[in-house]
């Protein structure tokens, strides 16, 4: 019986996604990768983080929907925050990396970003005509 859950996400931009898991401290290992759980079962995601006690967090494609939905078991669920708020962190950072990707092709360049004690982020573009 497997322990894994999957969790839907909206998340689609595999570089976007990267770079959210390594703002949050928790850089990615690519490509096919077996994401570890209870009793050494192991299912298989495009990239896996690796948590203090061997169990993995993992993020496969389903290409269905084309995003990545986290696939763990959250029995082993080893973070400082619960899940949710996981998801929550790691969609903002992603939403972040996606703006400042778009905005850069666009000629934008970064004038100001604040970090909000409240974990909101405020952030200034300017592009000089």
């Amino acid at each position: 019986m497997s322990h894994f859950s999957t969790v839907k996400t909206e998340l689609r931009d595999l570089e976007a996604l990267v770079g959210a898991l390594t703002d949050l401290g928790h850089p990615p290992q690519l490509g096919a990768q077996q994401v570890r759980g209870y009793r050494g079962q192991t299912v298989t995601a495009d990239l896996t983080v690796d948590q203090a006690n061997g169990a993995d967090i993992g993020f496969r494609l389903n290409e269905a929907t084309g995003s990545y939905e986290l696939v763990t078991d959250l029995d082993l669920w080893n973070q400082q925050v619960p899940v949710e708020r996981f998801l929550n962190q790691l969609s903002q950072r992603y939403a972040l990396r996606s703006i400042l990707s778009a905005t850069a092709d666009k000629g934008f360049q970064v004038s100001e970003q604040t970090n909000h004690d409240d974990g909101s982020i405020e952030l200034v573009v300017t592009r000089w005509a």
